[in-house]
């Protein structure tokens, strides 16, 4: 059974590595938020799945008060030795759709690659209850896609994804579908649904190298890489790496981040 969608917890396991592994986001992705909402000293703030803050700094730095809901206990450690020093920042640990917010409070609303993990249901109109009447939810992400310059790579990886990824997870083999343009739309549709409006999304790219340590390094901060029985992944981890050395010891990582922006 493919239960890929039960490991949320799994991050809080690798902490550490996902720190140091996982990127932060474009500067350009942040200004489009400042546009879309001003946000400043009497602002106040919701993140959602902070994670280890990838996406956390440069909005402190508006001066703003930051609430950080984070499942993990790990994690809400964490932030709180990177961003205890700024003035008006807290974490609640725990999952936001069990938050106690206050409705009507918060002028924007944030969630970087992890409000995926929240029930559509469930977030969307608690995020409409706790943002103020023309506050904003942001919802954005990194969405990874390997070797786009390496084909003969690409296809050795898809092979072992096949042969390792997919019969962990009984499910079927195939291509695999990347994040389209089309996908951000469909996905800025969704807080059409709860009473939103305004609704827009912005696309941003860049490039990512890594050597075949650092790239499994990387998978194994993804919480469907972690729950794969230990010595299949090493087994796993390392056939990816030999094939990342036969092919030049670096593979390209082509990102795209999408983000969707609405308002209460």
């Amino acid at each position: 059974m493919d239960n890929r969608k039960e490991l949320g917890g799994t991050f809080d396991t690798e902490a550490s590595r996902y720190d140091k592994m996982r990127p932060g986001y474009a500067d350009e992705l942040f200004q489009a938020i400042f546009d879309y909402i001003k946000i400043g000293e009497n602002s106040r703030v919701v993140e959602v799945g902070s994670g280890s803050g990838q996406a956390t700094l440069p909005v402190l730095k508006t001066g703003c008060q930051l609430t950080a809901v984070e499942y993990g206990e790990n994690f809400s450690k964490m932030l709180m030795e990177k961003f205890g020093g700024f003035k008006g920042f807290n974490v609640i640990t725990g999952k936001f759709e069990d938050a106690d917010l206050e409705n009507d409070s918060y002028d924007l609303i944030f969630s970087a690659t992890a409000f995926h993990w929240v029930p559509e249901e469930i977030g969307y109109p608690k995020v409409f209850s706790v943002l103020k009447k023309g506050g904003a939810f942001a919802r954005f992400a990194n969405r990874p896609r390997n070797s786009q310059d390496d084909p003969e790579l690409a296809s050795e990886i898809d092979a072992l994804y096949n042969d390792y990824y997919n019969k962990a997870y009984d499910i079927k083999s195939g291509t695999k579908k990347w994040f389209t343009e089309e996908k951000a739309k469909e996905i800025s549709q969704i807080p059409a649904k709860y009473g939103f409006t305004d609704i827009t999304y912005k696309l941003f790219y860049r490039e990512r190298v890594f050597t075949a340590e650092e790239y499994t390094q990387l998978l194994g901060t993804y919480s469907d890489h972690i729950a794969i029985e230990e010595t299949i992944r090493k087994e796993f981890f390392s056939k990816i790496e030999d094939a990342i050395n036969r092919h030049g010891g670096k593979i390209t990582i082509s990102d795209t981040m999408d983000l969707e922006l609405a308002r209460k």
